[in-house]
């Protein structure tokens, strides 16, 4: 599983209990409140809330508990404040990790990250010493199934977006981050989506040697499931055989 492919960072697929669809709902919930909070609740005048919004909608959270978070972040209803905190740090094998986190108590979070980090093999480091090896982008995911490639392509470019490649039967449309969402307004009259998100990507790879893979896979796991994480992102290059290895 390179850096250059498999969406350029590791998305372990794991089953969703209805325990786990629950925090999922939150942590786009606290998203939503966050985005209203710091742009207001005008969607049209907001890209982060708008953004907020459709990435909560594609998880099917009920729009009424979408519509109460907003109202929340905006003042209008009491609620709990948040606020975006990066941390940044190197995972087994040299690898690069940079984890977003939303929360209302930076003791708490950076205490469990930290902890992660150093019970699988990891260091947590200062603000910059990774990000600069990361670009954050957008990036839309279509079934390819029963699609002309050469018309999906030129939908997408005529949309705006910078890239499309097909892995495996799906469609990756990657675009500039400042163009993500007028993308995902043209092309969402055409398709349906998978999934559409803002992530972050490395140009720069690290091989991970076979004996640091189950620390590396640990520790992202392990970071996914905090409840104050959104997003978990590195360079990690993996051979497919040693991610097999450990599903056996």
């Amino acid at each position: 599983m390179s850096g250059h492919s498999k969406w350029a960072t590791i998305k372990r697929k794991k089953e969703k209990t209805d325990a786990a669809r629950g925090k999922i709902f939150t942590k786009y919930l606290k998203e939503v409140m966050t985005a209203s909070k710091m742009g207001g609740s005008n969607e049209s005048a907001n890209p982060r809330l708008k953004t907020a919004i459709m990435k909560a909608k594609s998880a099917n959270v009920p729009l009424e508990s979408i519509t109460k978070a907003k109202l929340k972040g905006a003042g209008e209803l009491p609620g709990v404040s948040y606020e975006d905190i990066n941390y940044e740090g190197y995972g087994p094998g040299g690898v690069a990790i940079i984890v977003e986190t939303m929360t209302d108590n930076k003791v708490r979070t950076v205490g469990e990250v930290r902890h992660i980090f150093t019970r699988f093999g990891g260091n947590l480091g200062e603000n910059g010493s990774v990000g600069w090896m990361f670009k954050r982008i957008g990036q839309i995911v279509i079934d390819a199934e029963g699609k002309n490639e050469d018309q999906v392509m030129e939908d997408v470019l005529e949309a705006g977006a910078e890239d499309m490649r097909k892995e495996d039967d799906k469609f990756i449309i990657t675009t500039a981050y400042e163009d993500y969402l007028s993308v995902c307004d043209k092309l969402e009259k055409k398709y349906e989506f998978e999934s559409n998100e803002v992530t972050m990507i490395s140009e720069n790879s690290v091989k991970v040697t076979s004996d640091k893979v189950k620390n590396l896979i640990s520790l992202l796991d392990n970071l996914e499931d905090l409840d104050d994480v959104e997003g978990v992102y590195n360079n990690a290059d993996i051979d497919d055989a040693d991610i097999e290895a450990m599903d056996k």
